[in-house]
């Protein structure tokens, strides 16, 4: 079965993917930051022990025994967040599918953290699958739950459902016709985040952005995966609507889309980051037909193996920045002949 990054789902025109993460903590044990070395070992004994009990398919990993490449390709998938990989001192673990679409932080900001992911739109069904696990994982290790306010957490934003949905969504026309800011605005009114493809504190790449819910006290798991449904199908008619009028100038749009291939196809050095770029042209061209020497599927495996770490784990050996540059375009050139 194709990772579930490599896959196309509901609207992926405009949304890449959706994501349900639960964050828990353990009932009568220290918050991680306050764990011991020794506490944080015992922790994850006792996790790797009813690790089976959860089915999946899911195995438990342990952070020092991924290298940093690894563990770097991990953050790239938005499995990892970026400070647990480079953590070196944390005691933590993994605990993941074969498909990667279940992924679950153990000793991160939080005990658990249970990630839930797909392609598209798709955010009650991960709800569901979120909801099945959590039960599961309940039964075996209670959490720690307070009457009044719901589910402990490291950090008091999380408090009450402890859960995170997310969308990312891709927005190259907003962007081109200059309304992307007015999107934004409307999107943090109605109680959303909206951040860069890395989560807070991170900028947006190639016209991607990460919409999450801002409150998770006060609202039921429902609630939020309703608000942000109704928030995300307005942001799709939206940018829609930007593409229809941007193909109004159908010779502008296809020169712009057709000039990002072009340099995609058949540069020799190419960065990260101008890759994204040109990346966010080429996606909207096969979207919208215009660009019929792509497909969705090799689409999202340029997305996938133009970064850094998971272009390394493609070719199966270690580069330096120059050596990516110059080998970033023959694994394009070798993706599109496919």
């Amino acid at each position: 079965m194709l990772n579930w990054y490599l896959q196309n789902g509901k609207d992926s025109d405009v949304v890449i993917s959706s994501r349900v993460r639960l964050a828990r903590n353990l009932k009568d044990w220290p918050f991680p930051t306050k764990l011991t070395k020794e506490q944080a070992k015992e922790l994850l004994e006792k996790i790797k022990e009813i690790t089976p009990s959860l089915g999946y398919g899911l195995k438990l990993i342990q952070l020092e025994d991924l290298d940093d490449m690894t563990k770097v390709s991990l953050v790239e998938k938005h499995i990892l967040s970026p400070e647990f990989a480079m953590n070196e001192k944390k005691i933590g673990a993994l605990m993941i599918n074969d498909e990667e679409n279940i992924a679950i932080m153990v000793n991160e900001e939080d005990h658990i953290r249970m990630q839930f992911f797909c392609s598209g739109l798709d955010l009650d069904n991960l709800k569901n699958l979120a909801v099945e696990i959590d039960e599961k994982l309940d039964n075996l290790l209670p959490y720690a739950c307070h009457e009044k306010y719901g589910y402990l957490t490291a950090c008091p934003t999380n408090v009450g459902t402890g859960m995170r949905a997310s969308v990312m969504v891709h927005l190259p026309a907003l962007t081109m016709t200059g309304n992307i800011n007015k999107i934004l605005n409307v999107v943090n009114g109605f109680g959303m985040n909206i951040r860069g493809i890395y989560g807070e504190g991170t900028q947006s790449q190639g016209d991607i952005y990460q919409i999450s819910n801002h409150q998770t006290l006060g609202l039921t798991e429902n609630d939020i995966i309703k608000n942000l449904n109704l928030i995300t199908e307005k942001v799709i008619e939206q940018e829609r609507m930007a593409r229809k009028h941007l193909a109004k100038n159908s010779i502008d749009l296809e020169d712009r889309v057709y000039r990002a291939y072009g340099t995609l196809a058949f540069a020799t050095k190419l960065s990260s980051e101008e890759c994204k770029k040109l990346l966010s042209y080429v996606k909207l061209g096969t979207d919208l037909g215009i660009i019929k020497e792509l497909t969705d599927s090799k689409v999202s495996k340029l997305y996938l193996y133009t970064q850094p770490a998971n272009l390394q784990k493609y070719l199966g050996k270690q580069l330096d920045g120059y050596e990516r540059e110059l080998k970033r375009p023959e694994v394009i050139k070798q993706i599109i002949k496919e």
